[in-house]
């Protein structure tokens, strides 16, 4: 039978959260029902209340990022049992198609619903509703803005006994997405000069991901002091206000020539910051854009001249380039040996009821990363 679970829900956009009970499912073959420890608060999902990014059904259970602890397991599936661990991956991996196949995870067919809410093999189907049977999206086949979710195995990723439920949540999109940014993406070498554009959430794990990539500089840029002064704390070399400084000193330390790679992690994108981030490197440089424009925004004011006559190189990522499902064991691995820092990301965790309050002290510049604690 269903359960009721609180969660917070967006209803129309523009708007803010809205706490209200939904009617949890029972897991069906290959699904397992969840009972939320933790959840990260992206920017990703503030996107969906602005409208920046258009959510294929409303009402929505946002959240993308968290850890929990299962708590029943659909019939006819093997390998998963009550009481485990999990974090989950918001873009599911099938295992079958051209790009789960070719090691492309973060590629996987399913992504084409992240943002339709219902389930991928099923165009019907909600696996939420509010009490008066109006179907209820999920963002990233996730949900995890509740205290109960249901998920595709394929979302899911198990945890080791003992795994600190209350902190690894981050490893389910900000750790992999900023860190792979600057790692897989980026392809930082030894030796290189970095610039990150942004140390939000994501942002501070692509300084991080630089910084154990072996680059020389990285320089963080963020208007916010509080963002600055935490990304030296976590492996920039140099922090600046504006891009303009950031550029301007990798010029001098380079003989003019400018950084080996951008990397823009900004939590709203717009085309003169890639153009910024493209101006700032080097000839044969990459500048990877990571942070999410708005659905409308368009163009990029850059010379089609000074791509071709410097040989640089916009790359898109999403997660990262990550393999979640190898990742993310991974990075749960340096996390225990202290090589990747966790704990000093969260900077307050909020209760399910505060979370406009978490995301305005977001916007406003207060938390590197806030969290749902249920």
């Amino acid at each position: 039978m269903p359960i009721t679970s609180r969660a917070a829900i967006v209803r129309e956009v523009p708007g803010e959260f809205e706490l209200a009970d939904v009617l949890v499912d029972e897991p069906r073959q290959n699904e397992i029902r969840v009972r939320m420890v933790a959840a990260g608060m992206c920017h990703s999902d503030y996107h969906m209340m602005t409208g920046d990014s258009v959510a294929g059904h409303l009402p929505m259970v946002c959240g993308h990022e968290g850890t929990g602890i299962v708590e029943s397991v659909g019939p006819n599936t093997p390998g998963w049992e009550v009481g485990e661990a999990v974090v989950f991956t918001w873009i599911p991996s099938c295992g079958k198609c051209r790009w789960c196949t070719s090691g492309m995870t973060n590629l996987c067919d399913r992504g084409r619903y992240l943002l339709a809410g219902h389930r991928f093999d099923d165009e019907d189907s909600y696996r939420f509703a509010l009490p008066d049977g109006t179907p209820v999206g999920q963002m990233c086949q996730v949900g995890s803005f509740s205290e109960h979710t249901l998920v595709s195995v394929d979302s899911a990723i198990k945890l080791p006994a003992g795994a600190d439920l209350e902190k690894v949540w981050l490893l389910g999109c900000g750790v992999g997405t900023g860190w792979g940014s600057a790692v897989y993406a980026a392809e930082t070498q030894p030796g290189d000069v970095v610039i990150v554009m942004g140390v939000g959430g994501v942002g501070i794990n692509a300084v991080q991901g630089a910084h154990h990539a072996g680059a020389v500089a990285v320089i963080a840029v963020d208007p916010v002091e509080f963002k600055r002064e935490s990304a030296l704390r976590l492996g920039a070399t140099h922090a600046f206000a504006t891009m303009d400084e950031a550029a301007d000193f990798a010029r001098s330390i380079t003989n003019g020539q400018g950084a080996d790679r951008s990397i823009v992690t900004i939590g709203v994108v717009r085309g003169s910051h890639v153009a910024e981030a493209v101006s700032a490197i080097r000839k044969g440089g990459v500048a990877v854009v990571t942070g999410i424009a708005p659905d409308d925004e368009t163009g990029i004011p850059i010379s089609p001249l000074e791509l071709t006559r410097y040989q640089k190189r916009i790359q898109g990522t999403i997660y990262g380039h990550a393999n979640p499902q190898a990742d993310v064991p991974r990075q749960l691995q340096m996390y225990d040996a202290g090589q990747l820092k966790l704990d000093e990301l969260i900077t307050r965790m909020y209760p399910l009821e505060d979370i406009n309050q978490g995301y305005r002290d977001m916007i406003e510049g207060r938390n590197i990363r806030g969290g749902i604690l249920f």
